[in-house]
């Protein structure tokens, strides 16, 4: 995809992901980068939930909703686009699903994260999943191993205004609803 393309919000895109979830491996500080995408970057992480920790992961959404109520910012350090959190059982025992889109790359993701629940005091919804580093808070390459082990590259995204940042879209709707304001004032 040429910068060119990457520039034109206006023009709806989908890229299909090959199966390994790059195009070409660069590497990162943790692994191999995974490529900004028409929903930009992003992560779909799916994980066996400890025994007996279904109602903590609901009690810890409730968490993050309070603490995004009390400091709307809170999770602004992440660039988020959204998040999607999911608990299924598929016969083989409860899981979780975690989908992020986000601004920056995965390596930055994850330090951002990691220093955001070390610095907030709030913890992560992770250390109810087995597998989870315990050592997690100081730990960033074991993290990040857990997170590409548990991984799940979709094979294809779609943008509607594709390769535009949060804050881009943050920007837009404050220039509308200065002109709304403008034109309401003019009637």
């Amino acid at each position: 995809m040429s910068d060119t393309s990457k520039n034109n919000w206006s023009t709806p895109v989908a890229l299909a992901i090959p199966k390994e979830g790059y195009f070409k491996k660069e590497e990162g500080r943790y692994g191999p980068l995974f490529p900004k995408t028409p929903a930009n970057y992003g992560f779909t992480v799916i994980a066996k939930v400890k025994p007996g920790r279904e109602q903590s992961i609901r009690e810890y959404g409730k968490t993050i909703e309070a603490a995004v109520k009390e400091t709307p910012d809170f999770l602004a350090p992440l660039q988020l686009h959204y998040l999607r959190w999911v608990l299924f059982d598929v016969g083989s025992g409860l899981h979780f699903m975690y989908q992020g889109i986000f601004d920056t790359d995965f390596d930055k993701y994850m330090e951002d994260a990691i220093a955001l629940f070390n610095s907030s005091g709030v913890t992560t919804v992770f250390v109810n999943l087995e597998g989870f580093p315990e050592d997690w808070k100081t730990n960033v390459p074991a993290v990040t191993q857990f997170f590409r082990e548990h991984q799940r590259p979709s094979f294809l995204e779609y943008g509607e205004y594709p390769y535009v940042s949060a804050e881009e879209v943050k920007k837009a709707l404050k220039v509308k609803a200065a002109l709304s304001d403008m034109l309401d004032q003019m009637q």
